[in-house]
């Protein structure tokens, strides 16, 4: 990832993060995809009115879905709504694809979402992660990190 699609993301007006996910795993490898959505779904979303909290990816036919995030309905929709825990197609290159494919097909390793967000152009794209699970003590590790920051950074402030 480029420093572009960096600033891209830190600049985007809505960014769903999974929170749970970097608690839970240890992030191996990254990639942007886009998503297919379909009319009122987008709406919802630059709104920020998804979640990623449960959601996974699988491949299925050589293509990356996402199963479990959810979009909710838009409010102003009509009887067009869309449903708010659909499967949803992921747009990534085969290469990706079949990388991903091979190194899922290890245990203990999925794919998981970590960030949505709109791009400049207007377009929703996901972060996904190949990732392995942590253990009791990783997680552990993971809080006193996370604390020892805190403390760091509040001495700082007195100072």
């Amino acid at each position: 990832m480029n420093k572009e699609q960096q600033e891209l993301r830190k600049k985007s007006p809505v960014q769903i993060k999974n929170k749970k996910a970097s608690f839970e795993y240890i992030f191996i490898d990254t990639y942007t995809a886009g998503i297919v959505l379909t009319g009122t779904e987008i709406k919802s979303v630059r709104l920020g009115k998804a979640s990623l909290v449960d959601a996974f990816c699988y491949i299925n036919n050589g293509e990356v879905w996402v199963k479990g995030m959810n979009i909710s309905p838009y409010f102003y929709g009509s009887y067009s709504n869309h449903d708010a825990k659909r499967d949803r197609k992921l747009l990534l290159t085969k290469r990706e694809i079949r990388r991903l494919a091979e190194d899922s097909k290890t245990p203990g390793y999925t794919i998981v979402p970590t960030l949505m967000f709109i791009d400049g152009h207007g377009r929703a794209k996901v972060d996904i992660a190949l990732a392995r699970g942590k253990k009791e003590f990783d997680k552990r590790q993971t809080l006193k990190e996370k604390e020892d920051r805190r403390e760091m950074d509040r001495a700082i402030k007195h100072f």
